[in-house]
C-alpha cells in the first residue's frame, strides 16, 4: 500500500482526497518509480480544485512533475535504483501522476535526475524552471541576446515568471517584471528584475501596434495581455508564449508580425523530445543559481495538497509548491 491524492468524479460528484492505494492499482508502465518528491503547479490546481477540465480518466493521481527512484524497470534505459525525474507527458491528467509515493510510467517519458541537483531541488525547479529555460532557448535561437535591450516577464510571480527573472537576470539580461501584485515588488526584484510594472498596462484591450520597447519577452498570461506584448516588441524581438493564466484567446493584429518581423515562438514543455528536456536540464544545471531556490520554493508535506491546491487557485501562492510524497 502507498498514499497519494485521488481525484474521483461519481454521483457523489468531483472530489480530491489524499487516500492509500493498493499498488495493483497502478496503470501500465515499463518502470516502476518510487516517488520521492513532487510538485504542485497549476494545472494540478486546475485538476485537484476540479476548476478546469484537466483531468482525462477517472479516478486520477494527480501531479505533472516527479524525481524518484526507479524499483522495477523491463526498459533497457533504466535499472532498479536509478535517480529519475519526469516531467509532463499527459501525467496527472491521462496518467496516474507524481502526487502518490509510487508511480508506473513509460520509461521513454522519464529522464535521469541531473547530477548538478538533489530530488528535491529538482522538484523546486520542475516544470516552472524546465518551461524558462525552453522559453530562454527559443530567445537565445532567434538571436535576442543581452544587448538588444530589455526583456519583459509577464506572470512575474509564477512559477515560470520567477525562474525567467532569475535565469535571465544571470545571463545578463535587463528585465523587466509585470505582476498584479505591487507587494511583492521586493521578492522579484531579489531575483533580478531590474524594473516593475503594473499587469494592468498590459491585461486590457490595446491597439495593433504602440511603441517599440521589448527586445524579447516570456509570457505565461496569454489572452489581451500577450497581444499587447506583441504590440510593443522591438523590430525582428521574439515572444516565447508558455501560458494562459488571463485566457487562451489571442485577441491581436498580424501589424506587428508583418511590420515589425516579430516571432511568435511557442513553448511546449509537455511533449518535448527527448533531447531538448536533456539539453534544458544541462543548461538549468550551469545557468542557475540554486541560491534562489529557497526564495522560490515553498515545500510541504502529501496531506497539505488539497488544501494548498485551493489557496493557489486563489491566487494566494507564490512561485513553487514542492510536495515531500513521503510525509
Amino acid at each position: 500500500m502507498f498514499k497519494g491524492i485521488l481525484i474521483n468524479k461519481d454521483d457523489n460528484g468531483y472530489r480530491a482526497e489524499l487516500a492509500s492505494l493498493d499498488e495493483s492499482r497502478l496503470p501500465d508502465g515499463d518502470v516502476t518509480v518510487r516517488v520521492a518528491y513532487s510538485t504542485l503547479n497549476y494545472k494540478d490546481g486546475l485538476a485537484i480544485t476540479g476548476k478546469g477540465p484537466i483531468v482525462r480518466a477517472f479516478p486520477m493521481v494527480p501531479g505533472i512533475d516527479l524525481a524518484g527512484t526507479v524499483e522495477q524497470s523491463s526498459n533497457p534505459e533504466f535499472k532498479p535504483g536509478d535517480a529519475v525525474l519526469l516531467n509532463g507527458w499527459g501525467v496527472g491528467e491521462g496518467h496516474w501522476g507524481g502526487l502518490a509515493q509510487m508511480a508506473r510510467l513509460e520509461g521513454k517519458w522519464l529522464i535521469p535526475l541531473p547530477e548538478a541537483f538533489t530530488a528535491a531541488q529538482s522538484m523546486a525547479i520542475g516544470t516552472a524552471g524546465y518551461t524558462a529555460m525552453l522559453a530562454i532557448m527559443a530567445l537565445e535561437k532567434n538571436d535576442v541576446t543581452p544587448d538588444k535591450g530589455e526583456i519583459l516577464v509577464t506572470g512575474a510571480n509564477g512559477g515560470v515568471g520567477s525562474f525567467a527573472i532569475a535565469l535571465l537576470s544571470r545571463l545578463g539580461y535587463r528585465v523587466v517584471a509585470s505582476t498584479g501584485r505591487a507587494d511583492q515588488s521586493d521578492y522579484l526584484k531579489q531575483l533580478g528584475a531590474a524594473q516593475i510594472i503594473d499587469r494592468a498596462t498590459l491585461s486590457e484591450p490595446g491597439r495593433p501596434l504602440v511603441k517599440e520597447r521589448w527586445a524579447g519577452a516570456i509570457d505565461s498570461v496569454g489572452s489581451h495581455t500577450l497581444a499587447n506584448v506583441c504590440a510593443s516588441m522591438r523590430y525582428r524581438g521574439t515572444v516565447a508564449a508558455c501560458g494562459l493564466a488571463q485566457g487562451m484567446d489571442f485577441p491581436a493584429s498580424v501589424a506587428p508580425f508583418i511590420l515589425r518581423g516579430v516571432t511568435l515562438a511557442g513553448i511546449d514543455s509537455v511533449t518535448r523530445p527527448r533531447q531538448d528536456r536533456l539539453d534544458a536540464w544541462a543548461r538549468l544545471g550551469r545557468d542557475l543559481d540554486l541560491s534562489v531556490l529557497p526564495l522560490i520554493s515553498q515545500e510541504i508535506g502529501l496531506s497539505e495538497v488539497v488544501q494548498t491546491a485551493q489557496q493557489l487557485m486563489q491566487g494566494q501562492a507564490r512561485g513553487r509548491v514542492v510536495v515531500d510524497v513521503q510525509r
